[in-house]
């Protein structure tokens, strides 16, 4: 098939190496900024939050200070979530950036503990994360967003940092919307391709492929796109839902 899509011109070795060589500069640049404002984020100071906030899981009624698992840190992603919805109508974006997280090993090892914080009722979201084959800690954190969430807009995906100390819960650093994109690989990994993410909000040259407008890049069919290779593996997408 013949590929009409726009691609860079053809230069020889030595021209191609010498325009990625000015190109590492400014990544390097990039890359100690991304240093430097982590370093920043260490010294942010924290604020506490109530450590008997009240969560379910599995077991029932638990509290913030239990998601804890017993380590220091805490990373707590806020799930959005459509409460009656069955599953092809639930949040693309938080499909998307959960199906990322998927080896906790590393962070478990910093004495860190992933957890999601579901903004819907237990049962039928614990559902969609069985049926999306996840395996990280989910509870839900419905009646007790307005405390966790203070400030913040409820039903908004948000990636909250925790500290304990002993019994005490404090919150140290939170982010939303494309600050999400912390738990990503995948757009990262397609950032280093010659067409990117193929999103229409990116500066490509002309020609490039880019998404007809309206288009959902996140959807397929009217899904989530990680959706449907758990239906073709034969996972049941039944949420107990009564709208379907």
């Amino acid at each position: 098939m013949e590929d009409k899509l726009a691609a860079p011109p053809i230069v020889d070795r030595s021209a191609f190496e010498a325009e990625l060589d000015a190109l590492r500069i400014r990544e390097k640049a990039h890359t100690r900024e991304g240093d430097a404002l982590a370093a920043a984020r260490r010294r942010l100071p924290m604020v506490e939050v109530p450590a008997s906030t009240p969560l379910i899981d599995e077991h029932g009624p638990v509290t913030l200070l239990d998601a804890f698992e017993g380590r220091r840190l805490l990373i707590a992603y806020y799930f959005m979530w459509h409460t009656g919805k069955p599953a092809p109508e639930q949040c693309e974006g938080c499909t998307w950036v959960t199906s990322q997280v998927r080896e906790l090993s590393y962070i478990h090892a910093r004495d860190a503990t992933y957890a999601v914080f579901c903004q819907g009722p237990y049962d039928e979201s614990r559902r969609y994360r069985d049926f999306m084959g996840w395996e990280m800690p989910w509870y839900s954190a419905v009646g007790s967003l307005e405390t966790l969430l203070v400030g913040r807009r409820v039903g908004r995906m948000h990636l909250v940092c925790y500290l304990r100390q002993e019994s005490k819960v404090f919150e140290t650093y939170w982010t939303t919307s494309r600050g999400a994109e912390y738990m990503d690989n995948s757009y990262r990994l397609l950032d280093l391709t010659v067409y990117g993410r193929q999103e229409r909000f990116e500066d490509s040259p002309a020609g490039w492929p880019k998404p007809p407008e309206g288009t959902d890049t996140m959807r397929a069919d009217g899904r989530p796109l990680a959706q449907w290779p758990r239906l073709k593996a034969g996972y049941s997408d039944d949420l107990g839902t009564n709208t379907r």
